[in-house]
């Protein structure tokens, strides 16, 4: 039998409010950085042992640039000056240890950050540590040879989702209010969803970062993550801009999309698949949970219709697709380090490096159908609502989801298969907690938007959440023994 800790918040009440509460704070004076600093360092401090979703922290850096924070940007819709934030372990940040989880980096410490990381500590942002994330990213439960595995708030025996986990973990135990995560399959969304907060995927080049080697693949997306779509749409304002690094890279929107969110309507016109056209499968208690939600909008005046455009070729686009990203990657990383590679990242570098040009070719021409086919949806829907991930939280032990909907699964990226679409058609995609589910544990629905479609899907995000009671509280660990 398990033995279980209660759900209570023992966190500062700071902790408890939303991220644009804390912004106000700031911005009046009423609450200075250090002493944010003080209550994140603390909650990590005290959480760590439970959930490892921040292992490596950096307080001395912290304090100093709270001490010299620059209030010269402070009216940008996207200032968050004083707001400690969390940095996923796979982009580098100035002074600090940045592992991307490999034991051949575990001593890496960068003497540049992120354009992304430059970005928002300029718009006031303090960095208080890493989170935790799978080798390179590569896998959705998030552990390593470096600090070994995340744990899910909710119960620690579980898995936080990957490879944002720690991300996802840190604030949904109230570590710090908002966290950066990063998207290929499910990356960013599968934690998210996992961990009860809301994570968004957006549109290539909305967000300028990433590894210079791939400027011009659109599959990997950096994204905001927070409790809520509110202060999910205060922390893309404070990530996007234009960078001229980056040739996919856009300008941010004249609004913000803070301004997007507050004009939420409940009236959407939502498309739903349940499997994505049996493309995906999905437990029984993700499904009947997802169409008591989609009752819950129908009723607060959206309309709802089951239906999916033709998705043929999917599969097979992602798996090529990806492996071109993961042949890429392969060639830029030295010998010495990939020597410790586990076993999956290099398969997953060998199956990139054996596609041939008529792999990548029919990639690209089934993702244009697919992405035409979801132009045409549109015309007649705000945004395809799907699962985010087909089922709830599987034990962390377990590398990878092996069934789900009475299907078994060959690798470990089957049962991922609902974060192929966005992902391979470049279409904004969030995923919004939907309530508590069976064995207590959150349940997400996947919205995805239209291109560039950032604004409107936030404002969709926001109205779902809404009808379902407005976003989760952090929450102390569950602390569970087999």
């Amino acid at each position: 039998m398990a033995e279980t800790t209660h759900r209570d918040f023992t966190g500062d009440d700071l902790s408890s409010l939303q991220a644009y509460e804390v912004v106000d704070l700031l911005k009046r004076k009423e609450v200075s950085p250090k002493e944010l600093l003080d209550v994140s360092f603390a909650r990590i401090e005290a959480v760590s042992p439970a959930i490892n979703a921040s292992p490596t922290i950096c307080p001395s850096r912290a304090y100093e640039a709270a001490n010299k924070l620059d209030y010269t940007n402070a009216d940008h819709a996207g200032w968050i000056g004083g707001l400690p934030l969390g940095i996923k372990d796979l982009t580098p940040v100035k002074g600090v240890r940045t592992t991307f989880g490999t034991r051949g980096l575990g001593d890496h410490i960068p003497d540049a950050s992120d354009p992304l990381v430059e970005r928002l500590e300029k718009r006031g942002g303090i960095v208080v540590g890493k989170t935790n994330t799978p080798e390179f990213g590569a896998g959705g439960n998030t552990f390593n040879d470096v600090f070994g595995p995340t744990r899910n708030p909710w119960d620690t025996r579980l898995n936080a989702g990957g490879s944002s986990g720690g991300a996802a973990a840190s604030i949904a135990a109230g570590e710090v209010w908002l966290s950066h995560g990063s998207d290929h399959g499910g990356s960013l969304r599968t934690p998210a969803a996992f961990c009860g907060v809301v994570g968004m995927r957006p549109s290539p080049g909305r967000i300028s970062s990433g590894n210079f080697d791939n400027l011009y693949m659109i599959e990997g997306a950096q994204g905001p993550m927070a409790r809520s779509t509110r202060d999910c749409a205060l922390f893309l304002d404070a990530m996007a801009g234009f960078d001229r690094r980056y040739p996919l890279s856009i300008p941010a929107p004249e609004g913000s999309f803070q301004d997007a969110v507050l004009r939420a309507d409940s009236k959407l016109r939502i498309a739903y698949s349940p499997d994505l056209n049996g493309f995906s499968p999905v437990d029984t208690e993700v499904s009947q949970h997802l169409e008591g939600v989609l009752g819950l909008l129908t009723r607060e005046g959206a309309v709802v219709e089951q239906t999916c455009p033709d998705l043929t070729g999917l599969e097979t686009a992602y798996r090529s697709l990806r492996g071109l990203m993961w042949a890429a990657m392969g060639q830029g990383v030295a010998p010495q380090i990939r020597a410790h590679f586990k076993d999956t990242l290099e398969e997953n570098i060998a199956s990139g490096e054996s596609l041939g040009v008529s792999d990548i070719a029919s990639a690209h021409r089934t993702r244009s159908g697919i992405y035409t086919r979801m132009v045409g949806l549109f015309e007649h829907f705000d945004v395809l609502a799907c699962p985010t991930v087909g089922c709830l939280p599987h034990a962390q032990s377990e590398e990878w989801v092996q069934r789900v909907g009475g299907v078994t699964f060959d690798d470990y990226l089957g049962w991922l298969r609902f974060a192929y679409l966005a992902t391979v058609t470049g279409l904004p995609a969030i995923s919004v907690p939907v309530g508590i589910g069976p064995r207590g544990l959150p349940v997400a629905i996947q919205l995805i938007g239209k291109p560039r479609g950032e604004a409107d899907l936030l404002a969709a995000a926001r109205a779902v959440e809404m009808a379902v009671g407005g976003p989760l509280g952090p929450i102390d660990p569950n602390v569970t023994h087999s």
